[in-house]
């Protein structure tokens, strides 16, 4: 596969946009623990947590990409076969299959459930979003496009029982939630929504384009919408974790000091 000048940039600095922020985001909840009660600083050390293991993958992405490109040419290697130094597009799958279900867990342990109901949600929502990505890994990897439609389809099952579990059955506690935090709960999940159905397009982008995954065009779009999407899932969801936890413990009494 041969990048132009202007594509191997354009992945250069979308992978570097990607790891610093993720870095930024670590650093800045980490810092604001003693912004909100005790109770809730678990939500912003799981947010700590999922950009700081987003941030070592990205280091490992853009190492990858630096090792799998040809000085002067910028051509990529993605096959396997072809080269031990091929792009690793895995780096994401293991990144991913840690930090959704962190993600999903940082949600419940923000809005501090009584133990069984947020025992019930985890065990719920950890296993469905584990699936998910462990059944759209053999897509990614797999150049037949039936296969890819198949493990797409495959792994948008356990993405509809998170959607439900998250809009039905977490939807039932946020009546007994402060003002203002079940308004920001609601914005949290169609972020969730949104930047969730960035990675789906991106995946599927390899079979629109019509060189299929052979294609730079294809592969630069797969690059920047993951990492659009990356950003927008744990970063801006890890400071809207944040501002829940500062509505829930001002309205507990802690004083705002901004």
């Amino acid at each position: 596969m041969q990048l132009d000048a202007t594509q191997w940039s354009t992945v250069y600095n979308i992978l570097s946009f990607g790891l610093v922020s993720m870095l930024a985001t670590t650093v800045y909840t980490l810092v604001s623990q003693n912004r909100v009660l005790p109770k809730y600083r678990n939500a912003l050390v799981l947010s700590s947590m999922v950009t700081f293991i987003a941030a070592y993958h990205y280091l490992r992405i853009f190492d990858s990409y630096k090792e799998a490109t040809t000085e002067g040419t910028f051509t990529v290697i993605t096959d396997f076969k072809e080269s031990p130094v091929a792009f690793n597009e895995g780096y994401r799958y293991v990144d991913w299959i840690l930090t959704v279900p962190l993600l999903l867990v940082e949600v419940i342990a923000v809005l501090a459930l009584a133990k069984e109901a947020a025992r019930s949600l985890i065990t719920r929502l950890v296993p469905a979003s584990a699936a998910m990505i462990a059944l759209g890994y053999p897509g990614e990897v797999s150049a037949d496009q039936g296969e890819k439609i198949m493990w797409g389809v495959l792994s948008t099952i356990p993405f509809l029982y998170i959607l439900y579990v998250l809009f039905v059955e977490l939807g039932k506690s946020l009546d007994r939630q402060p003002e203002g935090v079940a308004a920001t709960i609601g914005r949290l999940r169609l972020l969730l929504i949104a930047t969730w159905g960035v990675y789906p397009i991106a995946y599927l982008l390899p079979i629109i384009d019509a060189d299929g995954a052979a294609s730079s065009g294809a592969f630069v779009g797969r690059q920047v919408g993951y990492t659009i999407a990356d950003v927008a899932a744990k970063c801006v969801f890890g400071l809207t974790i944040l501002k829940i936890a500062r509505m829930k413990s001002i309205a507990e009494g802690m004083k705002d000091d901004h």
